[in-house]
C-alpha cells in the first residue's frame, strides 16, 4: 500500500497524507483521523526510504561515543534519543572500543549519510575538517575542539578536578594520589591535568598517579599500586570515574582494612547513579548531562536547519556532591563557570 492508496481511502490529497506523517506538519484534526483511520485499514506504513530519497534527508543523527566512556551516558543516551526524536529524527549509535578507534567508524558514519552528528570522542582537526566538507553538521559533547571552530557543550573538567583538590586541601589532606582514566580520554586527561595544575598551584608533595581503565577493577588495583609506591595509605585518592572509586572503596574497607574517609578520603566524578547507594555514598562531581544533551540536540537542529554560523561553546558547572567518602570543609554546593563562547 502506498501513500496514494490512503489518499484515495480518506478522500484527501496525497500530500496531505505526507503531512499527517510528518511530525510538526500543519494538518487539521479532522483530516489527521480521516488520514489515520485509512492508514489503518489499509496496514500502510511510511517508507522512509523512499522518503529520505525524496526530501534528500535520512532524518538520521550518528551519536559516537567510546565504550569506555563515564557510565552516566546510558542516561546521555536516553536523553538524546528522546530530544531527537522530538526533531522527527532517529539516532543511530556508534560505539568506538577506544576513543582511538573513532577514524573507523567514520567510515561507516558516511555511508548512512546522515543529517547531522553528536560526538563524544576526541577527533583531529582533519576529522573535525572531514564534517565541514561532507557538509555534515557536527556538534561535540563533553569534548573541546581546541582551537577548531566547532559547536560543542562540555563542562570545564579541568577547572572542577582543581576546586575538588581545593576543597580536600582545606580540609587538610596532604598527599593526594590519582587514579587516572584511559590515555586516549580527552576528559580523563583533563580532570588529571586539572589536579596536577592546582596541587602545584598549592605547593602540595606531588601525587602518586597510576593508570585506570574506568572500570571496577582499576578501581582496587589501582589503590593498591598506590599504597606500593608510596610506602603508606594517602591521605585522599581521586579517582577518574565513580565506578573506580566504588573499585577502590570496597578494596579499601572490605579487603585492606582502611577505615574511611577517617584514615583515607575517596572521591570520584560523574554522579554515576550507584555511587548514591547507602554502602558507597561516594563524594564525587556530577554534570547537568540532561541540560547537555537537551543543548546539543537544540544546537545540531539549529545548524542542519541554518548552515554555517559562529562556531558556539557552551559550558557548564559541576555539582559537588558531599558524599561520606571524603573529610571536606566549607559548604561550597556547586562550582564551576557557565559561559558561551
Amino acid at each position: 500500500m502506498t501513500s496514494y492508496d490512503v489518499a484515495l481511502l480518506a478522500g484527501v490529497s496525497q500530500s496531505a497524507v505526507s503531512r499527517c506523517f510528518k511530525p510538526g506538519a500543519s494538518v487539521s484534526p479532522a483530516t489527521h483521523a480521516k488520514v489515520m483511520q485509512a492508514a489503518i485499514s489499509l496496514d500502510y506504513i511510511p517508507n522512509a526510504a523512499a522518503r529520505s530519497l525524496i526530501t534528500r534527508r535520512s532524518n538520521l543523527v550518528a551519536v559516537i561515543i567510546s565504550n569506555l566512556a563515564n557510565l552516566y551516558y546510558p542516561q546521555v543516551l536516553s536523553d538524546l534519543s528522546q530530544q531527537i526524536a522530538r526533531q522527527g529524527k532517529r539516532l543511530l549509535l556508534f560505539t568506538l572500543e577506544r576513543e582511538a578507534d573513532i577514524g573507523k567508524v567514520l567510515c561507516d558514519v558516511w555511508q548512512y549519510q546522515v543529517d547531522g552528528a553528536i560526538v563524544a570522542a576526541c577527533l583531529s582537526d582533519e576529522q573535525m575538517a572531514e564534517f565541514g566538507r561532507r557538509d555534515v553538521p557536527l556538534v561535540l559533547f563533553n569534548r573541546s575542539p581546541r582551537e577548531h571552530a566547532v559547536h560543542a557543550v562540555l563542562c570545564d573538567q579541568g577547572e572542577a578536578a582543581r576546586l575538588l583538590v581545593s576543597r580536600l586541601a582545606e580540609a587538610g589532606h596532604r598527599q593526594f594520589a590519582i587514579i587516572d582514566g584511559p590515555g586516549d580520554s580527552a576528559v580523563a586527561q583533563e580532570r588529571k591535568a586539572g589536579m596536577l595544575d592546582r596541587l602545584l598551584t598549592l605547593g602540595l608533595p606531588a601525587p602518586i598517579v597510576v593508570s585506570g581503565n574506568y572500570d571496577y577493577a582499576s578501581g582496587g588495583r589501582g589503590l593498591r599500586k598506590v599504597i606500593d609506591r608510596l610506602g603508606r595509605v594517602p591521605d585522599a585518592v581521586i579517582c577518574g570515574n565513580d565506578i573506580m572509586a566504588i573499585g577502590c572503596l570496597d578494596t579499601a574497607r572490605h579487603q585492606m582494612g582502611i577505615e574511611v574517609p577517617l584514615q583515607m578520603s575517596v572521591a570520584g566524578f560523574d554522579a554515576l547513579e550507584a555511587s548514591g547507594w547507602l554502602s558507597y555514598d561516594i563524594t564525587t562531581l556530577r554534570q547537568p548531562v540532561q541540560k547537555m544533551a537537551t543543548d546539543a540536540v537544540a544546537m545540531l537542529g539549529e545548524l542542519m536547519e541554518r548552515r554555517g554560523g559562529i562556531a558556539e561553546r557552551r559550558r557548564y558547572c559541576s555539582y559537588l556532591v558531599e558524599g561520606s567518602t571524603a573529610r571536606l570543609t566549607g559548604a561550597q554546593p556547586y562550582f564551576g563557570m557557565m559561559a558561551a563562547a
